[in-house]
């Protein structure tokens, strides 16, 4: 099933290519430390810079990679239907567990359009669909009621929630909870959501501390609110820095820090600013590390 903690994995860099070996040692961490699942191609993976041919051989090398010792599901959103239809049916011939499909971005369509574009998407897919609202970069809101139509139909199993609006989750999981997992898109959001019925997070900072994100996560789910709360405070001062600068700016930074791989990104984002909120967020990643979080 589509809950837990799944990693919005980073594509990293290296002179303007994908740094394979790199991002193997990077899943390896991500698997020892307990994560459900890797959504390669998403929006911390810089989807919309990556070719064709970069997004298929990315999904496709993931998918062997972990050799089925977690889930893979991949990001195959498009605003074309034709081809969100293209990069799911190449996905799931590679052998992902599930796709993500994110709102069709920048031409708008009505909430009668949203239903169309995923249902066809959910018709054609062999792999379950997890939907994915984020109105702030597609400037189009899946609606609750557009998503408990949708739920309807057997492959929808899951929504990545990352529409910032608590309320609306609300809504959505009164709706059609039973049908459905809501899973946070914001890892600030995470214990909130939980706590009213959602059944996990598709997280950027696990990119970061898999294994504390894993454990949130767990307590939570086991019902240990206190520890929880504790760990959620702790964590709290990285879920907001990590979102200070347009993601995966933060992330790569940090990343990058750790020794994981290079801070390189692709045009038209760029490398973090320095100032007092870079300072800060180093501070916070090097007190957690050095305090054995991971």
């Amino acid at each position: 099933m589509l809950k837990g903690v799944f990693t919005a994995i980073i594509t990293p860099f290296k002179d303007g290519n994908i740094d394979y070996e790199s991002y193997y040692k990077i899943l390896d961490r991500q698997i020892q430390c307990g994560i459900t699942g890797i959504v390669p191609c998403g929006t911390t993976g810089e989807s919309p810079t990556l070719s064709f041919e970069e997004h298929s051989e990315f999904i496709r090398k993931t998918v062997e990679y972990v050799n089925k010792r977690v889930l893979v599901i991949a990001g195959t959103g498009s605003n074309s239907t034709t081809e969100a239809i293209k990069l799911t049916n190449d996905a799931c011939e590679d052998g992902v567990d599930g796709i993500l499909s994110v709102n069709p971005y920048y031409n708008k369509p009505t909430q009668e359009g949203l239903y169309q574009h995923f249902l066809k998407i959910a018709q054609v897919s062999s792999k379950p669909v997890m939907l994915y609202n984020i109105p702030g970069r597609t400037g189009v809101n899946l609606l609750p009621e557009t998503i408990n139509r949708l739920a309807d139909h057997p492959n929808i199993k899951a929504v990545k929630e990352a529409s910032g609006n608590l309320g609306q989750m609300a809504q959505l999981i009164m709706l059609c909870g039973d049908k459905l997992n809501v899973l946070s898109g914001d890892d600030s959001l995470v214990l909130p959501l939980m706590a009213i019925g959602g059944k996990g997070v598709v997280s950027v900072v696990s990119n970061l501390f898999p294994r504390s994100m894993s454990k949130l996560v767990t307590l939570i789910e086991g019902n240990e609110m206190e520890e929880a709360r504790k760990l959620y405070f702790k964590l709290l001062p990285v879920f907001n820095l990590s979102m200070i600068e347009t993601n995966p700016i933060p992330v790569k930074t940090a990343m990058n820090w750790l020794g994981h791989c290079t801070d390189e990104i692709r045009l038209p984002l760029t490398s973090m600013t320095r100032g007092t909120n870079y300072d800060q967020f180093n501070k916070i990643i090097f007190q957690l590390r050095d305090n054995g979080f991971e």
